[in-house]
């Protein structure tokens, strides 16, 4: 393979990926199925290996293709970038933007900013997966993730502190009225509690008193929940106890339906963080996105 047509049939390969099919990459490309099938096969020609599978209905990609997919998008990505810093028109936000996000704090803060964003840059489309998982930004191709977190986990990527929220402790009503309330952090363990399941120790909780004492305390697992807005209904539902970030719990706690337990002790806090791949130039839509992420959270 010379230089002159290393990069021959990528964009035609990452389309056909994209679009799931070669039928409607021809569409999106401006050109035949035949051409774009033509394409796919010289490339396949050229590197060696079979880069997918297909039939008249499916297209797979083989363990060689996905791999050599997730390269492309970085190039074809750092390719963007290149252009976009000697072309002034392409400075305005434009593509396709990938953002990950817990589902509580998209509904309690994201919605508008995501509103303001598409109104100002209508050249950008997106997709937003709401998910509480830890993903992979870079295998899976995603822009940004946003993240809270008391601390991140080390990382090639590149994080930027958008803000910090309290950590609160709460029981419904209902809770109370059939358990009881509990007036110190150690009276837990004989408690229903509902813990986070993506923390490293979920029942382990830590409290401050405000006079500086610390102490842990293991506490009755009843639910374990990888979703906090799941863990946030259960609460209401009168389930059990939970410490959950505030931004989970701003609406249930303005209609009265959860009362904050253990006012003398500290509130820890959670970071909202930007996490985006370790590129030295950002695109345009990812930068003006953290931009004004920043300037609404803060």
């Amino acid at each position: 393979m010379t230089i002159n047509n290393l990069f021959e049939g990528i964009p035609v390969f990452v389309q056909v990926v994209k679009s799931r099919g070669f039928g409607a990459a021809a569409e999106v490309l401006g050109h035949s199925s035949s051409h774009v099938s033509k394409t796919i096969n010289k490339l396949e020609g050229r590197l060696g290996v079979r880069l997918m599978n297909r039939t008249t209905r499916t297209l797979a990609l083989t363990p060689e293709g996905e791999a050599f997919y997730q390269q492309c998008l970085l190039l074809m990505q750092d390719a963007e970038n290149a252009l976009n810093l000697v072309n002034q028109e392409d400075q305005m936000p434009k593509g396709e933007l990938k953002i990950s996000c817990p589902i509580g704090l998209a509904h309690s803060h994201l919605e508008p900013i995501l509103a303001n964003y598409l109104h100002k840059y209508p050249n950008v489309s997106l997709e937003l997966d709401l998910s509480d998982k830890h993903i992979d930004l870079i295998a899976e191709g995603y822009d940004l993730a946003i993240r809270a977190t008391a601390q991140l986990p080390e990382s090639s990527l590149i994080c930027k502190k958008i803000y910090a929220t309290e950590i609160i402790t709460v029981a419904s009503k209902g809770y109370i009225e059939r358990f009881g309330r509990p007036y110190h952090p150690r009276e837990l363990p004989q408690h229903h509690c509902i813990c986070y399941s993506n923390l490293k120790t979920p029942g382990r909780w830590l409290f401050t008193h405000k006079n500086g004492e610390m102490f842990d305390v293991t506490v009755k697992q009843k639910i374990r929940c990888n979703n906090g807005q799941m863990e946030t209904q259960m609460v209401r539902s009168g389930l059990g106890i939970s410490r959950l970030p505030k931004f989970y719990l701003k609406e249930a706690l303005e209609k009265g339906e959860l009362e904050i337990l253990f006012e003398d002790f500290e509130r820890p806090e959670v970071s909202v963080y930007a996490l985006y791949p370790s590129r030295k130039h950002l695109s345009a839509k990812v930068r003006r996105f953290i931009d004004m992420l920043s300037e609404e959270l803060t």
